[in-house]
């Protein structure tokens, strides 16, 4: 994204008493001395006299039984003896250890970060960390310790919410936040040349229409707007496919309450009326962003969906509001910005991985879909096609979607018997394809410069690109093999590893820029991809620590993911979470919901017809803010608080990790 306006306690060792298990666990007898009363205050007294300036951060939804755990401690002063305790719901302390390693300065008022960890505590129930060295208490929220089936599961369903409280168009779901379609006039959109834009991303003069108007209802809204892109619903739609596909006892028909399945395949609809294959045509957007003086976009008014179709009656003004306009990406037939072709590719190869024995005629049109779109893919492009402007979505490189489009497509054409009329029966030309375009990103400009988002997929394509080679039987002559693949995804995760040395809190991604959350997710899928490639756990610590630094492990104590943990943003820039939700933590809430996260800066700018949020103005969070890195809960804050499709594309897919770490596969 860029710039848009609990079980009884067993047993304790030794039958000790609750004090005695304090003593039994410390490892410095003079902190232990420290810990052994005040520290082990009635929660009421301790939560009356809280230390100045010391937080304690956790996972807030909680920690896998059997993985490691880490939470944080951060304070003013030094306290490199302070014990902490683990404590259960019923007052028994579960664990007691020093204070690990002391990770350095957050800043000026958050001098020393702690780790703490407690990685046997194992038992089924819920928690809080008391950390204590006598001058200092300070207690945790509490968390839980569950099999990842029960810490996962609110998690999955709640990402399937927040798409399907982005659907446009008539087949709506109604919800808390939904009361009525939206954008109906999209079923007879006008189509157009793509127009000029200045500087700051508006319209110059009106724009140039073609005469051919296209169905462009439904697809989701890319974001707290109502704009609609190939570019991001293309990549969300693939991620959706491969969940489905791969986790389906959790993500698919297999989940009583999270099944992508129908979602996919809503997203998917509308990616087959944005591209024509009967003409060749792409088109790559439904609305305006920011108009001009004689022209009001998207992102200059603040109202519900379902005003757009009549929103200011016949005022010209308003005129692409209520009839949004369509930008074509090219002449009908004409090569397609590789990005967009790469990923269409896998969206439709997928869709016939996933459909082909429920519905083969769906299945056969997608396959005939992704041969045509990839076949069309400008090899040699200037300035990719995303959005318009394109610094809505500056994305750079392209070789990784090829890779991706390539690489399910083999897979398609090796799932069983391949229908007539296909242009490359034969797997192996895709598979070639994919070895190719993988091997031109390895030795490209931008090798292991990202993580799985939506400007580098190599975190995903790696993987499937490898188990296209396994399932082929390894075959000979390709431009990659299995270990140049496993050492580029490794490059990637050390990469992470060597940032994460350099944060107190372990993030593998810096907290000063745009997409942190997202960022994090990836990580934690490539984490998980890695290990289960090479059965090892060599980054299984690493994707605990970073799943836990986006769901509250963090200097700000929130998780980044709305309904996820029991402090997440309530303000966020979203239209309809903001006019139709509480805006205070309760139903309705766009649950789900995958904030930005923290960054370099907090925008602010307020659109007529907002509601304040906060209300009080207050920021809470300022204080926690680092000396780079700010996070602020605001309705004005784009930069830090909306949400967005792409952002929340990889988290369903990290959950679902932790739940089952054997993915299926084709």
């Amino acid at each position: 994204m860029t710039a848009r306006p609990s079980a009884r306690p067993t047993a304790r060792p030794g039958g000790l008493s609750r004090q005695g298990f304090a003593v039994h666990h410390c490892v410095l007898a003079a902190a232990c001395a420290l810990v052994v009363g005040p520290a082990l205050l009635p929660a009421a007294a301790v939560e009356a006299a809280p230390a100045a300036h010391a937080q304690v951060r956790v996972d807030q939804v909680g920690y896998t039984a059997g993985a490691p755990k880490r939470a944080y401690l951060m304070t003013s002063a030094a306290h490199p003896d302070a014990v902490f305790l683990v404590i259960d719901s019923r007052g028994d302390v579960a664990d007691a250890s020093v204070v690990g390693a002391d990770g350095g300065a957050w800043s000026t008022t958050y001098a020393h970060v702690y780790a703490l960890d407690f990685n046997a505590v194992d038992r089924a129930a819920t928690y809080h960390i008391l950390v204590s060295d006598g001058s200092m208490r300070v207690r945790s929220v509490a968390f839980r310790i569950d099999t990842p089936a029960k810490l996962y599961a609110d998690a999955v369903a709640n990402s399937l919410s927040f798409y399907q409280n982005e659907r446009d168009g008539p087949d709506f779901i109604p919800s808390g936040l939904r009361r009525a379609p939206g954008h109906l006039n999209d079923e007879e959109a006008m189509t157009y040349l793509i127009p000029a834009v200045n500087s700051n991303g508006n319209f110059k003069g009106d724009l140039t229409a073609l005469g051919v108007t296209v169905d462009a209802a439904g697809g989701w809204w890319d974001a707290g707007d109502y704009l609609k892109f190939t570019e991001t619903i293309s990549y969300v739609v693939a991620m959706m496919e491969t969940d489905v596909r791969d986790f389906p006892n959790q993500l698919g028909a297999g989940s009583a309450t999270a099944n992508y399945s129908a979602e996919a395949a809503f997203g998917l609809n509308w990616l087959e009326h944005m591209w024509n294959d009967s003409t060749k045509t792409l088109y790559l957007q439904v609305g305006i962003g920011e108009g001009n003086s004689q022209i009001v976009g998207d992102h200059d008014i603040w109202r519900l969906p379902q005003a757009d179709d009549t929103y200011g009656g016949t005022d010209p003004e308003d005129r692409y509001i209520r009839n949004r306009p369509v930008f074509r990406a090219g002449s009908p037939g004409s090569l397609i910005s590789p990005n967009l072709a790469g990923r269409l590719a896998a969206d439709f190869a997928l869709c016939y991985q996933i459909d082909r024995v429920t519905e083969p005629a769906q299945a056969s049109t997608c396959l005939k879909e992704a041969e045509d779109v990839y076949a069309l893919a400008d090899t040699h492009p200037g300035r990719l096609q995303t959005a318009i402007p394109y610094d809505f979505y500056p994305e750079k490189e392209w070789r990784d979607d090829l890779e991706w489009g390539a690489t399910e497509l083999a897979d398609a054409l090796s799932a069983g018997r391949v229908p007539a009329g296909v242009a490359h029966a034969d797997p192996m030309y895709y598979l070639r394809q994919a070895a190719h375009w993988a091997h031109a990103y390895i030795t490209g400009p931008n090798d292991a410069t990202d993580s799985l988002n939506l400007y580098d997929v190599t975190g995903l394509a790696h993987f499937e690109l490898i188990r296209a080679i396994e399932h082929a039987g390894d075959p000979a002559g390709l431009e990659v093999n299995r270990a140049q693949l496993l050492g580029d995804l490794r490059k990637q995760l050390d990469r992470a590893v060597a940032q994460s040395g350099t944060d107190p809190f372990g993030f593998g991604f810096t907290w000063d820029t745009f997409d942190t959350t997202s960022h994090g997710a990836g990580l934690v899928v490539m984490a998980d991809e890695y290990d289960q490639l090479t059965g090892t756990d060599a980054f299984a610590g690493y994707g605990a620590h970073w799943l836990g630094n986006i769901l509250g492990a963090n200097a700000w104590g929130t998780s980044l993911i709305v309904g996820d943990g029991s402090t997440y943003p309530d303000c966020m820039q979203h239209q309809v979470a903001n006019l139709a939700g509480s805006l205070s933590g309760a139903p309705p809430i766009l649950a789900g919901a995958t904030v930005e996260g923290p960054n370099s800066f907090a925008a602010t700018g307020v659109v007529a017809g907002m509601r304040t949020c906060p209300a009080a103005g207050l920021d809470r969070f300022a204080q926690f803010n680092g000396t780079t890195a700010v996070y602020e809960d605001n309705v004005q804050s784009w930069s830090t608080d909306e949400p967005a499709l792409d952002l929340s594309a990889a988290t369903p897919m990290a959950f679902a990790w932790q739940i089952d770490n054997e993915p299926s596969g084709p």
